[in-house]
């Protein structure tokens, strides 16, 4: 087998590595440059933090601050920024809540007080039925009022939710109201997407944020996130 006449610091010159009997010859190495390292396919599909299939949060999302440790999917900044680019354009409008909490009535002491409190717990405003529905009024006209009033709808998708739309309750007129504006980030909670599918197919194609994937405490900085506006950017 031919030897390299320069085995340890390599050719300086492209002549010295052609005369040489083992690099310049047809069979021989050809150069350095033309290998292929063997990390180098990992580094491709790994090195830059996104898994393969593309789901790992491994994003930032353009409208996170320098300091934020919140980290999307791919999926969620798709599905965000359109809604982000929303909250910017109605931030101008003055005395809206942040957020319209739309959910189902079984659910307002639990689940859809938990994220209502975790929403204002991270400043965000929130229209909330257990607080802004005074009693003795028209229950639908100050859903109205509060769709009316709010920067963008979150749907929390429960059990009790589906049933609602299945039977055609408030749920309904409130989900309704939210397509229209397309305003909407459905928040699925221990249900699934392909269940809200199976009741409407419409609200189920859009993507959301999903609590079987990461706690409801995350989602709330995500939404937080989403729909804080800096002063110098109204």
């Amino acid at each position: 087998m031919a030897r390299c006449t320069a085995p340890y610091r390599g050719h300086r010159t492209a002549s010295g590595r052609a005369n040489c009997p083992a690099c310049g010859g047809r069979g021989g190495y050809s150069s350095y440059s033309s290998y292929t390292s063997p990390y180098s396919s990992y580094r491709s599909n790994y090195g830059s933090g996104s898994s393969s299939g593309g789901s790992s949060r491994t994003r930032k999302a353009s409208w996170s601050s320098p300091t934020s440790n919140v980290y999307y999917t791919p999926a969620e900044i798709r599905t965000l920024t359109p809604v982000r680019e929303n909250v910017e354009k109605r931030a101008v409008i003055p005395d809206l809540r942040n957020v319209f909490l739309c959910h189902a009535w079984d659910d307002r002491k639990d689940s859809a007080k938990e994220l209502h409190d975790l929403l204002e717990e991270n400043g965000v405003s929130v229209w909330f039925s257990e607080k802004d529905v005074l009693l003795g009024s028209s229950l639908l006209r100050e859903i109205d009022k509060g769709l009316a009033n709010s920067r963008i709808g979150i749907v929390l998708v429960t059990p009790n939710f589906i049933d609602r739309v299945r039977n055609e309750g408030i749920a309904e007129k409130e989900l309704s109201a939210l397509l229209a504006r397309d305003l909407l980030v459905p928040i699925v909670h221990n249900t699934t997407f392909e269940k809200l599918r199976e009741v409407s197919p419409l609200l189920g194609s859009r993507s959301g944020l999903d609590t079987n994937e990461e706690s409801m405490f995350k989602v709330a900085l995500k939404l937080a996130e989403l729909v804080k506006v800096e002063e110098e950017a109204v």
